[in-house]
């Protein structure tokens, strides 16, 4: 499969200019990708002020998504702030190249910045089918949280998209290679660049991590396009050499 990351400064509050900024990136690629991943929030950046920014399943974003989807016959996914039913929501959207849309809203809500003040966490887990492989979105905070992504379905992809400060970045290098490797499954790690409104600086580091923690694609530390293969042949022949799977823990999430 072959997969587009694109890290990238966001401007605050800002949906149309990220559309068309993100717009013009994915209409420069000239070569054939499957899978286009975006960063967190990526119409706004990480804000607390949902009620300015908000859009409904049918706004302008998620209409602009499923056409470029169309256009470019690819997926695409990446979070943005929804409203719905008087709540609002963290939600990451796979788009597949139909227009068809399934989401995960964002399970846990970060609360150094306050995120569960005004966002409702999501309760579901999303394990998306697409072109033989299994994927599973999660987003930012709930790398921390390795119960949660814990490999039970035996997906073959984990997608992170987040708004992770440099300040943590060692936490999120680390933690990467660890949910790829617990999980025996590639991780692919999305992340912004630049400050945001608040002051926090970010200096990305997307990255891809195979099962045996090894890179596929090292940090990238500027703004960058990057397209890369994944192998799920390679990844099935290791899970086949080392079964580590078959001997995960049974448990249940309870709240």
């Amino acid at each position: 499969m072959q997969v587009l990351l694109i890290q990238a400064p966001l401007v605050w509050e800002k949906p149309k200019l990220n559309r068309n900024y993100f717009e013009e990136c994915i209409n420069a690629i000239s070569e054939k990708v499957d899978l286009i991943v975006l960063p967190e929030m990526f119409t706004t950046g990480f804000t607390m002020n949902p009620s300015a920014v908000a859009e409904t399943m049918q706004g302008e974003t998620v209409v602009w998504i499923q056409s470029l989807a169309k256009a470019k016959n690819c997926a695409i996914t990446g979070s943005i702030v929804i409203e719905e039913n008087g709540n609002f929501y963290n939600r990451m959207l796979f788009v597949f190249p139909s227009g068809e849309i399934q989401h995960y809203d964002k399970r846990h809500l970060f609360t150094l910045a306050g995120e569960e003040k005004v966002y409702t966490a999501g309760t579901q887990k999303l394990i998306v089918e697409y072109l033989g492989w299994k994927i599973c979105p999660l987003i930012c905070y709930d790398l921390r949280f390795p119960v949660f992504s814990r490999n039970r379905e035996e997906y073959d992809l984990l997608i992170y998209v987040a708004s992770w400060p440099k300040v943590r970045t060692t936490a999120w290098d680390a933690l990467l290679k660890a949910r790829a490797i617990e999980n025996v499954s590639y991780v692919v790690g999305v992340n912004r660049i630049g400050e945001d409104a608040s002051g926090h600086n970010y200096v990305g580091h997307s990255q891809v991590v195979n099962c045996l923690g090894e890179y596929v694609v090292e940090p990238q530390e500027s703004e960058a396009i990057v397209i890369l293969t994944l192998d799920k042949s390679k990844l099935s022949e290791i899970r086949q050499k080392f079964a580590f799977l078959n001997d995960k823990d049974t448990f249940e999430i309870k709240n």
